[in-house]
């Protein structure tokens, strides 16, 4: 066996060892009923960022040390093990918990922070239900409105602004996909209203080009005695545009509908 070799072994050896013994420690701590060998593991677990092995030493610990001066330690450091497991749902509640149980602890701040951060987390991808995302915002701004001097506020209101952005895209796609598969009233009701919610919208030169063509489209599938109302909406709809957008992309062909609107208009009056 080369030396190189050698060295690799040993160290295969050393490691599966060493990994042996860590599991035969854990077990033998598992089963102990000294509370003290048990607080300790679970504290220097956390610490070497090994949360699974926490779990169930703090598990226990929270109901051998309810009504002690250690519980208050106990409750914390087990919200933060299921934090360090990405199992927000469950970091969360005992995050809220132990600020409803310590209402006077010095950690309380902290702790609320965390518990928006995990709503943060548990909001989804702006396609899904956005129910967690509303929750969320809300729970970021009852901490702001809370704490209004917090070191955390620029934090928290990064991510109220990053959870917006989600409801507002959804907004939009939500409108939007009536334009898309020819629903074309009821793109115009929703674009308006998404332009109402969110009226600074990143998308709102996009939604009222859409506006426009939705307007135009539905007159065209109209019947004569409707079209004249239906493409004047439409007309409006541009001027509305122009004045916001003059320098849109969308500018070109919203002017040929514009003109396509008026020339139509002229047709059906002089035909009364």
């Amino acid at each position: 066996m080369s030396k190189s070799s050698l060295h690799i072994y040993l160290l295969v050896t050393t490691i599966m060892v060493a990994s042996l013994n860590s599991c035969n420690d854990y077990n033998k701590v598992l089963k102990s009923t000294d509370t003290e060998e048990k607080w300790e593991f679970a504290q220097r677990s956390l610490d070497n960022n090994e949360c699974l092995k926490s779990l169930p030493l703090l598990e226990e610990l929270v109901g051998l040390t309810r009504g002690t001066q250690r519980a208050e330690q106990v409750q914390y450091l087990y919200a933060e093990a299921h934090y360090c497991v990405n199992d927000f749902y469950l970091a969360r509640y005992y995050y809220q918990t132990y600020a409803k149980t310590f209402p006077n602890s010095n950690l309380v701040e902290e702790v609320e922070f965390k518990s928006s951060i995990c709503s943060f987390h548990l909001s989804p991808n702006w396609s899904l239900d956005q129910t967690e995302t509303k929750s969320a915002i809300q729970e970021l701004q009852l901490f702001m409105d809370k704490y209004p001097g917090s070191a955390l506020r620029d934090s928290s209101q990064h991510m109220i602004d990053h959870l917006r952005g989600k409801l507002e895209r959804k907004s939009f796609e939500s409108a939007a996909i009536y334009h898309k598969i020819g629903q074309y009233k009821s793109a115009t009701i929703a674009l308006n209203n998404a332009l109402i919610d969110f009226p600074d919208s990143q998308y709102r030169e996009e939604m009222h080009f859409l506006i426009i063509d939705s307007h135009y489209q539905y007159a065209l599938k109209s019947t004569d005695r409707r079209k004249v109302e239906r493409f004047n909406d439409a007309t409006e709809a541009f001027h509305i545009f122009a004045s916001r957008f003059p320098e849109s992309s969308y500018f070109s062909e919203a002017q040929n509908i514009y003109e396509q609107c008026v020339k139509s208009v002229e047709t059906l009056e002089s035909q009364q």
